[in-house]
């Protein structure tokens, strides 16, 4: 493993990534206050060997006054795999879903892409105004849906997980990424702190959604074969999925 300074990861990735890099990043500082995010110095840019090809890893983050940090990461592996994997934590004081999205490609083809707000509260539903709001989005029309993982109790009625079959079909969930991630955002920025047993809640919730999370062993068993088991553990919880605190201190 080496850690080495940054290069144009995204330019050489799939153009659906690309796009959807793109938009991200255009919502967030389009809706949000983003402060910088500072992950360890050798976990920001990593570069490995997987199978004899070259594994390169570039994260970028941030941070507001409702989210505790936003995750961007890109990933490529030869020319055979291309990643994109986004999480927003909220602050231990709003009781948001957790966004999420990832897109995984290759030669040419995205074999899978997923999005969801997906709930933390007590009773595994999402706020109101989030229902509304998605319930007002165009039915999904993508002819090749796919099965959520064992672990996917997490996510809620509004999660999608498809393989895009066309270039318009890329373009629809492009776009439907983009309507869940302004939502997201302006729901947020709305949003007053909850205190107490609400705040308790909202940390129980974003746990669960971590320790869930963690329990992917595709991509554990990714990093493990590039990296070492000890470095993909200390990966996958400190920059992946790391746990909000359990105490009241943010």
């Amino acid at each position: 493993m080496t850690v080495a300074t940054p290069s144009s990861l995204r330019e050489r990735q799939s153009p659906l990534i690309r796009r959807l890099a793109d938009a991200i990043e255009t919502v967030w500082q389009d809706n949000l206050d983003l402060t910088p995010f500072h992950l360890p110095e050798d976990l920001g840019y990593v570069e490995g060997k997987l199978e004899g090809e070259r594994l390169t890893i570039e994260n970028l983050c941030h941070q507001t006054p409702q989210f505790r940090k936003l995750h961007l990461e890109l990933a490529q592996v030869g020319k055979s795999l291309d990643i994109l994997h986004c999480v927003m934590f909220p602050r231990a004081g709003y009781a948001l879903p957790m966004f999420g999205a990832d897109i995984v490609g290759g030669r040419g083809k995205i074999g899978a892409a997923i999005v969801d707000l997906s709930p933390t509260s007590d009773d595994r539903t999402l706020p109101d105004a989030y229902r509304q709001g998605l319930s007002a989005l165009p039915r999904p029309d993508f002819s090749q849906p796919r099965d959520l993982p064992e672990w996917g109790d997490i996510f809620s009625e509004f999660c999608l997980f498809v393989r895009p079959a066309s270039p318009e079909e890329e373009d629809r969930f492009l776009e439907r990424v983009v309507s869940y991630l302004t939502l997201h955002c302006q729901q947020a920025v709305a949003m007053e702190p909850v205190i107490g047993s609400g705040r308790d809640a909202a940390i129980a919730g974003q746990r669960r959604y971590c320790a869930q999370q963690q329990q992917n062993d595709k991509t554990r068993r990714v990093l493990e074969k590039a990296f070492g088991d000890e470095w993909a553990e200390r990966y996958m919880t400190t920059v992946l999925f790391d746990l909000p605190p359990e105490s009241d201190a943010d």
